[in-house]
């Protein structure tokens, strides 16, 4: 176990001494400066199945991981899943459970009946611990998806 001293100024204007104890799977105070950031990706499905949906799904979250070098669940913090009305078939987050994400947080929503919007997609937003810079995490999108951000150039 890893204890650290810190002096910090208390509301009242003192300095106080506080201690951290740091939990065994720390190696180094280093760990601790990590941040959590939010890695976005989307795909699309040619048509509502469960099949055609676990698939594509598994597919982003594979590549989401691969582009951005995250070998371990213990990195991810949540997942957010949304889906356009349209698809009803089963829920995309069972994917994450397929690929083992059995202790990671998920959910599930429906994204927002938009006009102009892309049919039969699947979004997802993960929150990981990482030490990248926010500029240096990769988002994925891809099929039709890729038209949601035609700015990132990244994993396309």
């Amino acid at each position: 176990m890893l204890i650290t001293r810190a002096m910090r100024l208390s509301p009242s204007k003192r300095w106080t001494k506080r201690w951290t104890v740091l939990p065994p799977t720390c190696r180094s105070v280093d760990r601790i400066n990590m941040a959590v950031r939010g890695i976005r990706g989307a795909t699309c499905v040619d048509a509502d199945g469960t099949e055609s949906v676990l698939a594509s799904t598994r597919e982003l979250l594979q590549e989401i991981l691969r582009a951005n070098e995250i070998d371990s669940f213990d990195d991810i913090v949540s997942a957010i899943f949304t889906s356009t009305p349209d698809l009803t078939s089963t829920f995309p987050a069972e994917a994450a459970r397929e690929l083992g994400m059995n202790h990671v947080p998920l959910l599930c929503a429906s994204e927002i009946a938009v006009n102009t919007g892309i049919p039969r997609c699947i979004r997802v937003l993960l929150h990981v611990n990482t030490e990248r810079k926010q500029s240096e995490v990769v988002h994925v999108y891809l099929r039709e998806a890729k038209r949601l951000r035609p700015d990132m150039n990244s994993a396309q």
